[in-house]
């Protein structure tokens, strides 16, 4: 038979997946702490627009960039952050996946290399690999607080050098970019004439510090930003995100949706506005039920001798378990579920600078959390 496309070929399987498709073959009961899932309900008003969608019959094509209420709204949200958005640059997207994956494809094309963070979320490697470019990790060390180094990254970049992925806040880090840092990051990318993508779903979980965005900073038109409703909201499986692209991108972009969508199912596009401009308390219930769990969480942690990254941002913890994985957390993680019931993200399935750490979500039941939390090996 004919071969198939080797952009597709060379995408690697995902870590994750893996520990959830064995997590279904064992069955419950089961601690799940590996994927990124808010643990509260959708807001009443949210699910009421999606549904009022549906009975009044609103359920054509809009335009590919979505309808003008929400993009409307995610340029006021955007806007938020520093320079002002036209929502004529807005472009509603499945998710930020989606958005990251037009971003990518928009910059990079066969031949070039994007540089992305390492460890990093899994999509930054995936898109750039789908549409025929060559990921070029950058190592995000302890030693510098898992923040990017720009002498590191100077050192990487190559006359094939097309752009940079940025993550902040981190999945799955959970650190958070300094307006300072991110200034050099932006300075960087002007420097070799990179563009920027900037990942910025979890831009409203910041705990004590600012969310920084380099959309909000981009001067000189270089940085694609991808937003979603998915972890603010509880709206992971609703799909609504947005790509926010200077004006000189736009067209692009218009061109790139005609390829990939007609346009996001309606319903949700009536949830994003209803999420995006209406009643944020239970936004802010949940920002405190994950602070409340990221203390109980630290607390666990340090009385077991684990060290971790102190997260300022998303939610999820990067955990140290090299005294235990024996040189393969994939292989230990797997050990672990079977054995322990829990199941945990592998540090290697955000890149090989993951190895011997974990990725824990502390999003859901606390006491579930806590729970999985005490099974791990103390150091």
């Amino acid at each position: 038979m004919p071969e198939l496309s080797p952009n597709v070929r060379a995408m690697p399987p995902s870590g994750v997946f893996r520990i959830h498709h064995l997590m279904v073959q064992l069955g419950e009961p089961m601690i799940r702490l590996h994927v990124g899932e808010p643990g509260g309900r959708i807001a009443e008003h949210i699910a009421a627009a999606a549904k009022a969608a549906w009975d009044r019959d609103d359920t054509d094509y809009t335009t590919n960039a979505g309808i003008r209420p929400l993009r409307e709204a995610f340029a006021a949200r955007v806007s938020g952050y520093g320079r002002p958005i036209d929502p004529a640059d807005v472009w509603v997207t499945n998710g930020a996946t989606h958005a990251v994956y037009q971003a990518v494809g928009a910059v990079a094309s066969a031949g070039g290399e994007v540089l992305i963070p390492d460890p990093g979320y899994p999509i930054f490697n995936l898109s750039t690999r789908y549409h025929g470019a060559e990921p070029v990790r950058y190592a995000l060390r302890p030693e510098a607080g898992f923040q990017p180094e720009i002498a590191v990254l100077e050192a990487l970049v190559t006359p094939r050098t097309r752009a940079i992925v940025v993550n902040s806040p981190s999945n799955p880090l959970g650190t958070v970019l300094t307006e300072s840092l991110a200034l050099e990051l932006l300075a960087f990318a002007r420097r070799h004439d990179l563009w920027v993508v900037s990942d910025e779903v979890y831009e409203a979980l910041t705990w004590g510090v600012p969310h920084v965005s380099l959309t909000g900073l981009d001067t000189d038109g270089r940085v694609l930003g991808a937003f979603s409703l998915s972890k603010t909201y509880a709206m992971t499986g609703i799909r609504v995100g947005a790509l926010v692209v200077p004006p000189a991108v736009s067209p692009a972009i218009a061109a790139e949706q005609d390829a990939v969508t007609a346009c996001i199912n309606t319903p949700a596009q009536y949830a994003g506005i209803a999420a995006l401009t209406g009643p944020q308390d239970h936004v802010e219930e949940a920002r405190a039920h994950y602070v409340a769990n990221l203390a109980a969480s630290r607390g666990l942690l340090e009385a077991k001798g684990l060290d971790f990254i102190p997260a300022l941002g998303a939610f999820y913890l990067w955990i140290d378990l090299r005294h235990a994985t024996d040189g393969d957390v994939a292989t230990w993680a797997e050990r672990f579920l079977r054995e322990r019931r829990v199941a945990v993200s592998p540090g290697t399935s955000f890149g090989p600078a993951g190895e011997g750490w974990i990725r824990v979500c502390y999003a859901g039941e606390t006491e579930e959390l806590l729970a999985g939390l005490r099974a791990l090996p103390s150091r």
